[in-house]
């Protein structure tokens, strides 16, 4: 057994997508960051569908470097042979969606990292772990980038690995059309003929478009292509016919291109066809690297590229093995696949990066509660940021680095906490609500659009409490519903998790079915929040209810954190046995019960910064310590 599946070579680049469909690239006004290049969307979506990938590739030591290079972990990416150039610029590609048939973008290539890839970035040791090597037609455009994939197929060889070829042919990359010809998927050129020729005896696969064929093989007739290739190696080919699906050709080239194996495929919308091909190949490996016949193997690849002609952006299109799964079971229910819900539902929740099993949460995110600290004391406001600037570090203290802890902070009064928690490690929730609103309003930070929410960073969570109550009256009702309603909607158009607090028990009278009817009703109205945010409820009875409300409509959701209520630590302690007694619930998210005293003491100037951060962090400390006591008593229970 190797440890690896698919070990990917050549291009690694940063895509900056048009967000605005339907013009010319020269009127795009923003641009999605995505990670991109063949063999890295390849890999990214390979290790989605559950095979262990990794790439070979440059990047520069710089921010898209980085970027690149950390969204490989996210996938789940292994990148070791991910090497940092510390000459060379990571490469960008900025890319547009016209129409159905145009998709402009120009590569920005010049010098750039991944093409100073050598013979010395080769770790036999490495390749010796893959039990594929696959390798993508721009390296072979240059000595120095070809000899180091050269010297990855001799050793894939030697060590029994399989080795393919994606001809990935890019004019302008060889040097036969000019910077503003990106979108060219097709020139002759007999130089480039020649060179591919010159290897394609090294792979046992190659896949194609018919277009790629005829570079390969020399002539713009694809079955003589396929003849021509079909000479000089004993690769099985596989040729990419677009909207007819694939045809694979083990062994001798018939008379025609129908006579070829093939597989199911699916007639959906054409929305953008770049990066379609790579989630082609990792389909196509899925299968072809688990033993899978041709027709199954085609299957897998013709949905997955599927997925990528019908989203923005290329690896983020791609679909995870339980989406893939869900929609063989599905079926095409509208041939626009991204306005599928439920299909995207499923993409949105099996494709989320970071885990968070445990979720021990400082909640400093308090507005209303801490100006009127300040009030009362005749303190300003603007020093409650300096204060969120002492939880952070209080936060920190106790996290020391690890994982599992979180923070809840605002971006009004604690902005400057807010910012520096970013890339800290931990898991931060920012709300949106106006404190104590009922009906639910927002910070106007947000915009009446929440357009607002634009300018938040990825990592950032989208909370908002909402003081609901299943017996509210029709109009409070409706109205509280249409602010949640859209808030999610925004989240998920800006790429953002939500979490979703609710606290009935501050509106009306409450029992074990309580909150229960309140998650049903979320979900009914199509409201599907990545974490829930629950008051300590007092039975294990409506603690049940809930969890299996939340279990009945999204079997995907991140998980419940309990609140604290300003509830003395002997309270908390209760509630949490109670709520760690349920797998769903991951943790709590608690605030005045860790900083109320500090705040007063040191709002008041009497406490120094070192005294009240000492304070918080033992407060904080206690309660992570009777929550981990409490699940792990339920797990000696089970």
């Amino acid at each position: 057994m190797k440890k690896l599946d698919l070990i990917t070579i050549g291009r690694s680049s940063v895509d900056l997508y048009g967000s605005q469909v339907g013009g010319r690239l020269e009127d795009m006004a923003s641009f999605a960051k995505y990670i991109g290049g063949s063999p890295t969307n390849i890999a990214a979506g390979a290790a989605r569908l559950g095979l262990a990938s990794a790439v070979i590739t440059r990047v520069g030591d710089e921010h898209m470097g980085r970027f690149i290079r950390e969204q490989l972990v996210r996938e789940g990416v292994d990148v070791r042979g991910v090497k940092t150039d510390p000459e060379r610029l990571t490469a960008l590609v900025l890319l547009g969606i016209r129409d159905q048939n145009q998709f402009p973008l120009i590569f920005y290539r010049e010098n750039c990292a991944d093409m100073a890839l050598s013979e010395d970035d080769i770790d036999p040791a490495f390749i010796a772990e893959a039990g594929c090597v696959c390798a993508t037609g721009t390296h072979l455009s240059h000595p120095k980038t070809e000899a180091a994939v050269l010297k990855a197929l001799k050793l894939a060889r030697e060590n029994g690995a399989k080795t393919a070829l994606d001809i990935d042919y890019r004019p302008n990359l060889w040097g036969v059309a000019g910077h503003g010809d990106g979108e060219s998927r097709f020139v002759e050129s007999q130089k480039v003929t020649a060179k591919l020729q010159s290897t394609l005896h090294l792979f046992d696969l190659i896949v194609g478009t018919e277009e790629e064929f005829h570079i390969a093989g020399g002539s713009t007739d694809t079955l003589a292509a396929l003849n021509a290739v079909r000479k000089v190696s004993n690769a099985t080919l596989v040729c990419k016919r677009g909207p007819m699906g694939a045809s694979v050709f083990a062994s001798e080239i018939p008379a025609s291109l129908d006579d070829g194996e093939t597989g199911e495929g699916f007639p959906i919308e054409v929305f953008n066809v770049l990066g379609a091909g790579d989630g082609f190949m990792a389909g196509l490996f899925r299968g072809w690297l688990r033993g899978e016949d041709w027709p199954t193997t085609l299957k897998y690849a013709n949905a997955c590229g599927a997925f990528a002609v019908s989203r923005h952006g290329c690896t983020p299109a791609y679909p995870s093995w339980e989406e893939l799964q869900y929609f063989f079971k599905a079926g095409i229910r509208n041939k626009a696949l991204r306005k599928d819900e439920a299909l995207e539902q499923v993409h949105w929740s099996t494709n989320r990066k970071g885990e968070w099993d445990t979720m021990r949460v400082f909640a400093f995110d308090h507005r209303m509660q801490l100006e009127a600290i300040a009030d009362e004391l005749g303190i300003k406001h603007e020093r409650i940021g300096a204060f969120k600037k002492l939880c952070l570090e209080a936060a920190q203290t106790v996290a020391g680095g690890k994982a599992g802890y979180g923070i809840l902070c605002d971006g009004r009064l604690g902005r400057d906490a807010l910012f520096a928690a970013s890339g800290s490690g931990l898991w931060i929730g920012r709300p949106v609500e106006w404190p104590g609103s009922r009906p639910l309003t927002l910070e106007p930070e947000l915009g009446k659009d929440f357009g607002g929410l634009s300018e938040w960073p990825l990592e950032n969570v989208v909370k908002v409490l909402c003081f609901y109550h299943p017996d509210d009256t029709d109009e409070m009702r409706a109205a509280q519903e249409e602010t949640v309603m859209r808030l999610f909607q925004a989240t998920r158009r800006n790429r953002l998790e939500m979490l979703l607090e609710v606290i009935p028990s501050k509106v009306g009278p409450t029992d074990d079915l309580t909150a229960a009817r309140i998650i049903e009703r979320f979900y009914e109205i199509g409201v599907y929040p990545d974490w829930w945010k629950l008051e300590p409820m007092k039975t294990r009875a409506a603690w049940k209810n809930a969890c299996d409300a939340v279990h009945r409509n999204d079997p995907y959701v991140r998980g419940i954190v309990v609140l604290g209520l300003d509830a003395p630590q002997s309270e908390l302690e209760e509630s949490f046995r109670l709520a760690a007694g349920f797998d769903l619930v991951k943790g709590f998210a608690v605030g005045r019960t860790i900083f109320a005293d500090a705040a007063r003491g040191w709002l008041g100037g009497k406490i120094t910064d070192e005294e009240a951060v000492k304070d918080m962090a033992q407060r904080y400390t206690s309660l992570c310590r009777i929550w981990d006591e409490a699940r792990a008593k339920k797990g000696e229970a089970a």
